[in-house]
This record gives C-alpha cells, structure tokens and sequence, in this order.
C-alpha cells in the first residue's frame, strides 16, 4: 500500500545513515563503475532518537551502513580523528550546546547533523554562533531536518512517545499555556508522519476537546506549509479526488475510556499487558519453568517485530490457540528433523545439527541447505514456548482468565453476578487487577447502585487497593449523570464547572460516557472509522468535524460535508492508545473491500499504565485513599 510508515522511515534513517544520500545496496551494490567506497562512520544519539532507531534497524545491522560506533550525546566521548561522526538528535537547545562544544573540541572530522523534527531559526542561530565564537563551523558539513520524531512499533503503528499526556489534559489546575505547549507537541509529531508518508489527509474529529484542538493546529499548520512553493508534499502533486487521499481520524481517550484500563485474551496485548512490552522488547526468565525468585541475570532479552513469523502470525490470536499454535510448530519441526534424519541415514528423534549427515551427495546437499531454516525455526518455537510458559505462569497466579471472562461479559452485556465480582475483587490478582476490573464495572454499568459501588470499595479496600483511580472515574461518572438529567437553567453552570474542573469541553467526555456504555463488543473506536471512511451519512459521524487543508479555508469545519469512501485511513488517539484497539483496527482493514489503516497514540499504555495516570488524576482532585498500587 502506498501508506507503508515503516518502510518510508526506515528508507529516511538509512538515507541519513549514508550520509544523506542514496545507499550503496539500493544502487544495486557496489558493483563496476559504482558511487565512492563505503565511508565509515561514528553515530551520536539522544535518547528519543535512540528509541525511534530501535524497532527499525537492529544494532548489528549499523555495521551494514557504515556505522562502526555508536554513543549517547550526553556521555564524555573520546576524540576520534579523521571520521565523520552523524547526529541524530532532538532539536533542542541542550543538544545544539553539546554539538557546539564537541565541534569546538574537534572531537571528530566533520558533523553531519540530522534533527529528528524541524530546526527552529533560534536555535539554528544559536548553533551558527556557538560554532563561530570557537571557530570550528567548518566542522559542520551538512544540517538536514529528517521529520520522523515517532516510533513506528509495527508496520502500521506509531507513538509519538509523550508521556502522561491523558494527565496533563485533564489535570483541572493545567493552565492555557502548558495546554497549548502540549498541543503543539502533538501536531508537531503528527506533521512529522504526513510528511514521512508524503499525504495531506482530510482531518475528520468530533466537536469539542483535545482532538478538535489538533485538529485546528494541524490544520493551520499544514496550511501555512502549503503555501510554501518547495513545500514537503509537492511530490505528491494535488490530488483532486478525497478518495486519493487518507483520512485522518483524531481521538481522545475519554471517547472509550474502557479499553485503555481492561484486560485482554490476545498475544499481543497480554505480553504487552504481563511482560511489559517496551519497543517491541521483552525479558523473561531464562528457564521460564524455573517460576519466580531468579535475579536479574537469569533474565533473557527477546525481539518481537516482523523478523519473527510467529509473532506476526499470531499476535492478534487469543492465547489459548497461540499455546496449540506452538505444539503444532514444534510437531511439524519434529517431523522435519526426522525426514532430514532419514534421508541422510541420521539418528530418529536427535535436534538436526548437521553432524550425522551421510548418505548421497543429493541428499546430503539438501540437508545441510536446510540447516540454518530449521536451526531458525527451532530457536523461534523455543522463544515462544519460553513466553508462554511465563504468561501460563502469571495467568494461573493471578486468574487473568477470570478477569479477562468478568469484564467482557460487562463491556458486552452491561452487568455481572455482584457475587462472582466481589469473589474477584477479595481472590487472586494483583492490586492492579482488582483496581482495573472495578473501574470497568464502573465505566460498563449504566446504573450502578449506590449499594454496589460502597460494596465494590470495601472489598478494594480490603485488599488495600489505592482507590484514587476509582473514585476519580466515579465522579467523572456522576457529573455526566448530573449533566445528562439537568434541566436548561443549571445545565450551563455544570458545564462551566466541569469544564473548568477538567480542562476541557465535557461535550467530549459525554460523548466518551455514551460510547463506554453501549453494548456489542467491538470496538467504539472501531465502528467510528468504519462510518467515518464509509462517508455516508450516520448519525454516529454526522456532527463530526471535516479540516481539508487543501481546501479553501472557508470550507474546513463543516460537519455536514461527506466526503469518501476512503480506502487509507490514519487514526490518531491522544492521550495514550494501545494494542487492543490496534488489532480492532487491523481486523477492520481486513474486511472486504480491503482498506489500509495505520494506528498512532501519543504514547501506548497497557492496562497498568494507564490505572496510573487516572490515580494521579485522582489524587490531584483529593480524592480516594493513599495505599500503594501494584
């Protein structure tokens, strides 16, 4: 698809990695008559730029480009004569100090800085002087904005990689101007992306709160970039038909609050949610058999992306047929092993390893050809089999089947057994768990009873459950019951209230409150960019706004003008997204007629994560107990 956001920043970090220009290998090589030899070179990175490399270009595979060292810009480096050194780093102006200082130290023979997002004049100023006062601009070679200050997770994923941002929205003492600071952020990454993918999409978003906001921003920002005549969409041309173009759906975390705190059966979202997944990386006991009690050195590091076929095969899969996914593997590599074994005149049952092969030459050639694809399969089934031992483990140990069971039958049915959910609350799991699935008996039930709810936080209390979280969704809860059922004359004053309480128009938790309270089991978000790509008329859609910024700017805002159907689709949540709503959305594209939709979020949060930040939230309004969560 012409929207492949991992391949078009892995194509920018390469490019930057040459040195700006065309690769060797994308040259066919380094064949007859072909560019200069390979130059070898020196990485220096910040911290985000590290985590924007990570998932796309392992460490070993630097070496492939050039790139004999790499360091950290904060850490005191050696002098290394004679060799470029590339940066790669955030334009800020602790960074452009530390350029200036390793230049005056002619720590390296030339600098090739790159900056994750645009330079602004100030700081480009400040670079010229800095580098002129110690008389070392020649050092400077070349200073290139790459725009790709996001983290591309999977092939259709991004985070933006700001953190607490759900908090920082809805903290009721934030301020104009921290809000504003965090909104340009926002739009800064997102024009970060549209330029990486080379699209100007139609901007669809509903009225009112954070997404009208970037909204608004994005808008103008790309319509200020526009009028620039070498601007960075030209090459895409003006694409007269909506349908050539995506659609940009922009979302905040109140319009389905659920899915950020529940439980969920599927790979990925449970590795995520149990291992704490972090840019596609994991650690787990070495002898996942072993259970618990092993320090840190037992732990092993594994890589979960596209270079593993398990993982990208059975991801979305509910764990459950993930475990027989595994023993199927590993009987048909048995069998594999054993026809190999067979052919060659090796031993029956013994792991291929290439030192029994005799027999014809034939056969002997088609052995030892096998042996680095089955040695690969082999080393993946017992990555997996490791995983799933552990995940087995902590399911058992805190009954994730039981939790998972309880909150689906709430999110799709609206009620459970008020005993089976208090048996929940005072049985196995963690602090989180319990605090967790209560917050989504909160955000499930229409009417909860005020009995329900005191029983509810007995039993977290008897648990010591920090009850911050809680409390905090349950006033949320009340006002929109309280705005639902005022009449015209005080309606106004409980807006004016909440909204100042909130820091934004409840028009958009309202909206959220109706979403977490419907019934069916896929998702809201889900359904919303299906309507919203379909371009017909719904009432779910119909008082969303539309931003062309190649439009006329008269027209922008209009809710009322449909536009579609859209074949690519960029949804966008702000204030933390995470895998559950990813694999909705990848199950959406699936569908006939095929569509491509590419997932973004501010940061990706599971379950735990996200408790925190409503705790926070909690305690910043005083409300609920002080215990430690875990």
């Amino acid at each position: 698809m012409a929207l492949s956001l991992r391949q078009k920043q892995t194509n920018c970090i390469v490019r930057m990695l040459n040195l700006n220009q065309q690769p060797l290998t994308a040259l066919g090589g380094s064949g007859n008559g072909g560019p200069a030899e390979e130059v070898y070179k020196i990485l220096i990175l910040d911290r985000l730029c590290r985590d924007i490399l990570s998932p796309l270009i392992h460490v070993k595979d630097l070496r492939k480009h050039g790139i004999t060292l790499f360091f950290s810009i904060d850490k005191e480096r050696q002098t290394i004569p004679d060799v470029p050194a590339i940066y790669f780093v955030r334009p800020d102006s602790t960074n452009i100090q530390r350029i200036i200082a390793d230049a005056s130290r002619g720590l390296y023979e030339s600098f090739h800085l790159n900056f994750s997002s645009s330079l602004p004049r100030p700081l480009l100023e400040e670079l010229a002087s800095g580098t002129l006062k110690s008389d070392s601009i020649g050092r400077i070679s070349k200073v290139y904005d790459q725009y790709v200050e996001f983290i591309t997770l999977e092939d259709n994923m991004f985070s933006l990689a700001q953190e607490s941002v759900y908090v920082q929205l809805n903290d009721p003492s934030a301020g104009e101007a921290e809000i504003e600071a965090i909104m340009d952020r926002i739009v800064g990454g997102l024009f970060c992306v549209l330029v990486t993918l080379g699209v100007v999409p139609i901007i669809r978003c509903a009225r009112g709160g954070p997404a009208e906001m970037v909204a608004t921003a994005l808008d103008a920002r790309l319509r200020e970039h526009l009028v620039s005549k070498n601007n960075l969409f030209a090459e895409g041309g003006n694409l007269g038909a909506s349908h050539q173009r995506p659609v940009l759906c922009l979302f905040d975390r109140n319009f389905e609050l659920s899915v950020g705190i529940q439980h969920d059966w599927s790979y990925r979202p449970l590795v995520h949610d149990v291992l704490g997944m972090k840019l596609n990386k994991i650690s787990v006991p070495s002898d996942a058999s072993a259970g618990k009690g092993r320090g840190a050195a037992s732990m092993v590091p594994y890589e979960l992306d596209n270079s593993d076929s398990f993982w990208v095969g059975n991801a979305s899969s509910p764990f459950p047929k993930v475990a027989e996914e595994i023993e199927i593997q590993l009987s048909k590599y048995k069998q594999d092993v054993e026809e190999v074994n067979r052919k060659t005149g090796g031993q029956d049952g013994v792991d291929f390893d290439g030192q029994e092969l005799i027999g014809n030459t034939k056969h002997l050639m088609n052995a030892v050809n096998s042996l680095p694809e089955l040695t690969e399969r082999k080393k993946v089934i017992d990555k997996h089999t490791n995983i799933a031992t552990v995940l087995l483990g902590e399911i058992k140990e805190r009954s994730l089947d039981s939790y998972c069971n309880l909150e689906n039958d709430l999110l799709t049915k609206g009620s459970v057994e008020k005993g089976q959910l208090l048996a929940a609350l005072r049985g196995k799991g963690t602090k989180a768990d319990k605090l967790r699935l209560a917050i989504v008996y909160l955000l499930a039930v229409e009417t909860t009873p005020q009995s329900d709810v005191e029983s509810l936080e007995a039993a977290l209390r008897e648990s010591e459950v920090d009850t911050c979280a809680f409390q905090y969704v349950k006033k949320i809860k009340s006002l929109n019951i309280s705005l639902a059922s005022a009449n015209s004359a005080s309606r106004s004053n409980i807006v004016d209230w909440a909204e100042k309480l909130y820091g934004q128009s409840l028009s958009a938790v309202t909206a959220g409150m109706k979403n977490l309270l419907s019934g069916g089991r896929q998702l809201a978000l889900t359904r919303t960019v299906e309507a919203l790509m379909e371009g017909k008329p719904n009432p779910d859609i119909d008082s969303y706004l539309l931003f062309d910024p190649r439009a006329p700017k008269s027209s922008s805002g209009m809710g009322n003008v449909l536009r579609g159907p859209f074949k690519e689709a960029i949804v966008f949540m702000i204030g933390g997204g995470n895998y559950i709503e990813y694999s909705s959305l990848q199950e959406l594209a699936q569908r006939q007629p095929p569509k491509h939709v590419i997932y973004g979020t501010t940061e990706v949060l599971n379950g735990v994560e996200f408790a925190e930040q409503l705790m926070v939230l909690g305690r910043k309004m005083g409300l609920g107990s002080s215990v430690p969560s875990q």
